[in-house]
């Protein structure tokens, strides 16, 4: 599935102040944009439930994804893939994807591999991306590309705003979404309750803690790390390496299992997270 086993990008102290700065007043201001647009989400999606709809970037996030010299986003790609009977007005938990960085793989893209387990726990998978392909696949670009997509969900389905959420990526995705979820737990602006990490052989968890402090109760977070027992990219010793340097950098909830397989997503091991996270945090 992925053969990519580098970090994920070094120094983000600049991206953190930009995020803080562009994301809080940003998320309002689009909220405020968007009041007056037609819904771009269907009220009633179909039986196949995939939902795959492009949207405008407002320029605010336009600006901080062409960090780094990217190239402007303009229109984004918003992929939802829903569990049975999805009602909007019913509360659902989301599952936020985040790619692995191996040449040619998007959120999107990386997506489906979550849909199975996802769906048999009534959980809905969010994936976003540009029209458009980054000079640097950044966290900065990743961050402002889902900020955007995340305001039209919870623009055009109200109730969104205030569903779990739980971040999911495989190797570099991993490591990605230990940072965009730290970033974006300092905006308050999501209900956060626990992260899935799979394939992952270092822990960026502590760096990003340290541009974006922990906010109350986040320590508690729920975290599962999944292992395969032959996974040559991220070892079973790295993925244990990285359960402790979590537990020393004070987080309470985290376990780590471990599958018969390689450097995958496992959809077992995904289910069991799934059902977790509901147990612990209530919903």
């Amino acid at each position: 599935m992925s053969t990519e086993n580098v970090a994920i990008i070094g120094d983000q102290r600049e991206v953190t102040c930009v995020a803080l700065k562009i994301l809080l007043p940003g998320a309002m201001a689009s909220i405020l944009s968007l009041e007056s647009t037609a819904a771009i989400l269907p009220q009633s999606p179909g039986n196949s439930g995939t939902v795959d709809v492009g949207f405008p970037v407002p320029k605010y996030y336009q600006e901080y994804a062409t960090q780094d010299g990217n190239p402007v986003p303009t229109t984004g790609r918003l992929l939802l893939l829903l569990p049975p009977n999805f009602d909007s007005r019913r509360v659902w938990p989301i599952l936020i994807v985040t790619a692995t960085k191996d040449r040619g793989h998007t959120s999107p893209s990386d997506a489906p591999w979550y849909r199975a387990a996802a769906a048999a726990e009534g959980w809905i998978v969010v994936a976003t991306d540009a029209t458009v392909r980054p000079r640097k696949d950044s966290v900065g670009w990743r961050l402002a590309l889902l900020a955007a997509g995340l305001d039209v969900v919870h623009h055009d389905w109200p109730k969104s705003a205030q569903w779990p959420v739980a971040f999911a990526g495989i190797s570099g995705g991993a490591k990605c979404a230990q940072w965009v979820g730290a970033i974006l737990a300092q905006t308050h602006s999501l209900n956060i309750r626990g992260f899935f990490l799979s394939g992952i052989n270092e822990d960026q968890m502590p760096e990003a803690l340290k541009t974006n402090p922990a906010p109350p109760g986040f320590l508690r977070m729920p975290i599962w790390i999944s292992s395969g027992i032959n996974d040559r990219i991220a070892t079973p010793s790295q993925e244990q390496q990285v359960k402790a340097s979590l537990v020393r950098t004070g987080f309470q909830n985290v376990r780590l299992s471990r599958f018969s397989g390689d450097h995958e997503v496992n959809r077992a091991d995904l289910q069991s997270a799934l059902k977790w996270f509901r147990e612990q945090g209530h919903f």
